[in-house]
């Protein structure tokens, strides 16, 4: 099982949903945090499994919450780029990917 690290502005994405979900109720927050944490540990056991989304960025989601855990595999560790809302401000996570890919001039 590799480890991970959260990208830091997927620990603003991963705020910003609690927040929301706070305003709701604290046991919606609780299990949104519990569901955003399992979906993590099984891409950090199984990375290669989950769907390419955008090379080389996969996606994985669950069934409770409009979320998707989007990262990439690293040789040593599972790199978390974003906790993305499927239908809010869709792609808005690719500027992560892009300077992660680029290369220097």
């Amino acid at each position: 099982m590799k480890t991970f690290k959260l990208h830091p502005q997927a620990k603003a994405d991963l705020l910003s949903g609690s927040e929301y979900y706070e305003r709701e109720s604290w046991a919606v927050a609780g299990r949104f945090a519990v569901e955003m944490d399992r979906l993590v540990q099984e891409v950090c056991a199984t990375p290669g499994v989950f769907r390419i989304f955008w090379a080389p960025a996969r996606r994985h989601f669950g069934a409770r919450f409009p979320y998707a855990v989007i990262y990439v595999e690293e040789p040593d560790h599972v790199l978390v780029l974003a906790f993305a809302h499927f239908k809010r401000r869709p792609g808005y996570w690719i500027d992560r990917l892009l300077r992660l890919t680029a290369k220097p001039d």
